[in-house]
């Protein structure tokens, strides 16, 4: 799913791959990641968007079927529910923002603008501070 991230979701295929049924698959993955499969590749997705929105001029069109959207209004709509801001409005925030800050690591930068639901939604399986998933 992380290499193919700009390709349709084929659960059956992933399940046969794991060697369960979809809905077991579905649940497992779900268990161990803290996401459905669609949910985590949607969230792939949105991330190589901002990579392309910081580091490109490419119109947003462009970087939104080059990711994997099938439309414009499906993207946007996404990424402004995710993210908080138009994908646009977050190009124009990261130029006259992050992006004249300097150089800041990689790896800073991805944790910063990671996508993230509800804090319960992100845990991808790790035990919280009372040691629960």
């Amino acid at each position: 799913m992380d290499r193919s991230y700009d390709k349709p979701l084929n659960v059956p295929a992933l399940a046969r791959v794991a060697l369960t049924s979809e809905a077991h698959f579905i649940r497992t993955f779900k268990e161990t990641f803290g996401e459905t499969p669609h949910r985590y590749l949607q969230r792939r997705r949105l991330e190589r968007a901002m990579a392309l929105l910081r580091e490109t001029e490419r119109p947003v069109t462009e970087i939104c079927l080059e990711v994997g959207f099938a439309s414009l209004g499906s993207f946007s709509r996404t990424f402004t529910r995710v993210i908080g801001m138009s994908p646009t409005a977050y190009r124009q925030a990261w130029q006259t923002g992050a992006g004249t800050a300097g150089y800041v690591p990689t790896c800073v930068v991805m944790a910063w603008t990671r996508p993230s639901g509800s804090s319960q939604d992100s845990s991808f399986g790790e035990a919280n501070r009372h040691g629960r998933p």
